[in-house]
């Protein structure tokens, strides 16, 4: 899950750069509070095998204050997030790796949709919430995203997949429906369950987090296309802007 390559072994050509982002939260009584940040690896070690992308050691501890009702949930501020973020783009940035993807684990971390739209092109965040439906499609999930909020089908599955070592027996017995969740920002995730889980894992299989996995991965060519016209955009923008300078003479000056 972490890189174990030297810097000697780091690829060099990559322009684009993963940043797994994970929590550390709740998922009921049979996945581990880390189970965001495992998928979100997951997700981006499908990616890599796939695309020439650099991938980062995940963040392990985000927003996740609505499920601090529960035993061992730790959280950080969104703006501690937010900056987290910046910082690591920017190191990137000036390390000759301009993109940034937030390869995200926790639906909870609004904060990355602003920092990706802040950005003018450089990051995006995936998967988004047209994603995970289709990825949920592509496996024949029968629970919607809606429904399948928090240690439900969709999570279970990928684990029994590719972390089945993970998962604890009672997943087959813990589904709970609260699809109308209006006030979880204020009331939290204790208003609306009391195990923790809000969904269906009961439908769970190896087989569909497998396929889920697939479909994610070959979704991400899209965002990577959109990621490489934003460049081409900016850049060639800037050829366009650059128009001779005069120093009244008729002599051009050069580029501005």
């Amino acid at each position: 899950m972490l890189p174990t390559h030297t810097s000697t072994e780091e690829r060099d050509d990559a322009r684009v750069a993963l940043l797994p982002v994970g929590s550390f939260e709740q998922h009921g009584p049979f996945l581990p509070l880390a189970t965001d940040t495992v998928i979100a690896c997951t997700v981006a070690d499908a990616i890599a095998e796939r695309y020439p992308v650099r991938v980062l050691p995940p963040v392990t501890i985000s927003c996740s204050h609505e499920h601090a009702g529960w035993p061992g949930t730790v959280s950080i501020s969104a703006a501690t997030l937010y900056a987290v973020v910046r910082d690591v783009a920017e190191s990137l940035r000036k390390a000759g790796v301009p993109k940034l993807v937030l390869v995200s684990g926790h639906g909870g971390n609004y904060v990355l949709g602003n920092v990706v739209q802040e950005s003018g092109g450089a990051m995006a965040l995936f998967p988004g919430l047209d994603e995970w439906e289709d990825a949920r499609a592509a496996a024949g999930m029968a629970t919607s995203g809606i429904s399948d909020m928090h240690a439900g089908e969709l999570e279970t599955s990928i684990l029994l997949h590719a972390h089945p070592e993970l998962v604890r027996p009672g997943y087959e017995g813990a589904d709970h429906l609260a699809d109308d969740r209006r006030h979880l920002l204020t009331a939290g995730m204790a208003a609306y369950t009391a195990s923790g889980v809000i969904g269906r894992p009961s439908l769970a299989s190896a087989r569909k987090g497998r396929d889920a996995l697939a479909g994610l991965a070959e979704a991400f060519g899209s965002c990577l296309a959109v990621l490489d016209q934003q460049g081409e955009g900016a850049r060639q923008r800037g050829h366009e802007g650059q128009h001779a300078v005069d120093d009244g003479d008729g002599e051009a000056l050069g580029r501005a």
